[in-house]
């Protein structure tokens, strides 16, 4: 492997790293290798077709999913297959479909239940470290 592989990325890797759905961002950015440097300056100056994106979409799955406050899993059993853009999202948080009020709930026990099983490791460990009065 040479060094120039190791410091550039696929388009597909840093539309993953931005946030952004690949099909809509401009053919020139498909069809390129973008170095990291390029990558730093995508993200300290996003051109205008980046902010754009970000701004409307269509965002990708993970981005719909976070902004709906949902898991992907839960964006699929609901049947949101494609990216959606803001204004999509927006009319589905304002008028929450029945498949969105379960999924958020769910999403919403499950973080529940994954910080209580860190608050209880944490208290373990914190436990075993203490030093035992004598």
């Amino acid at each position: 492997m040479t060094s120039a592989n190791s410091q550039s990325m696929k388009p597909a890797t840093v539309a993953k790293k931005l946030g952004i759905y690949l099909p809509a961002t401009p053919q020139e950015f498909q069809d390129s290798t973008i170095t990291r440097a390029d990558f730093a300056e995508l993200q300290a100056n996003p051109p205008e077709w980046l902010a754009e994106l970000r701004r409307n979409g269509p965002h990708p799955r993970p981005v719909v999913a976070q902004k709906l406050n949902v898991s992907i899993s839960g964006l699929a059993r609901g049947g949101v297959e494609e990216a959606l853009t803001t204004a999509e999202i927006t009319a589905l948080l304002q008028a929450p479909p029945a498949w969105l009020v379960t999924e958020r709930a769910t999403h919403a026990a499950v973080r529940a239940e994954a910080q209580r099983v860190k608050d209880e490791a944490a208290k373990k460990d914190a436990k075993k470290a203490r030093p035992k009065a004598e």
